[in-house]
């Protein structure tokens, strides 16, 4: 049944780059505008100056690469240097629509990174998924693939 499936999805690279370097660009939310054809830019607000659990940030948005344009508000919920940097999407952490991430793996001498989102699934996100979700899914495996593909031509250098 569709709505049973994951709400969301995610794609992996593979870096010739070390964990660390790696985990310095997906964690700088202030570095995003380079990589991203949505959001274009990020900046840590609310007193934050970097990644930790609970840091608060915003990334302006350009749905789609042709807009609307807004902000959204942002908490990181997973940090662990090395390992994940995962942030949810919404005024805070209980009310987020969405969750993105980036989890990074040691492999082959460099770090695979998996770009990920997941929904929140309440009814009205399960709705939209039913009806909409293989669309922006696609769309949202396309821009993490542009993002990781960006990412590694600047930590591969």
């Amino acid at each position: 049944m569709e709505i049973l499936k994951p709400l969301g999805g995610e794609v992996s690279v593979h870096m010739r780059a070390s964990v660390d370097d790696v985990w310095a660009l997906v964690s700088d939310v202030t570095r995003i505008g380079e990589f991203s054809p949505e959001t274009f830019e990020g900046e840590w607000t609310h007193g934050a100056t970097g990644p930790a659990v609970g840091a608060r940030f915003r990334g302006h948005v350009k749905r789609n690469g042709v807009g609307p344009t807004y902000w959204t508000p942002c908490t990181v919920t997973r940090c662990v240097p090395g390992e994940v940097f995962e942030f949810a999407v919404g005024l805070s952490a209980e009310s987020a629509i969405n969750t993105w991430g980036y989890r990074l793996q040691a492999e082959n001498e460099g770090t695979r990174v998996t770009e990920y989102f997941r929904l929140t699934p309440a009814w009205y996100l399960r709705g939209y998924w039913l009806l909409l979700g293989r669309l922006r899914g696609r769309t949202n495996e396309r821009g993490m693939r542009t993002t990781l593909e960006r990412m590694k031509a600047v930590v591969e250098q």
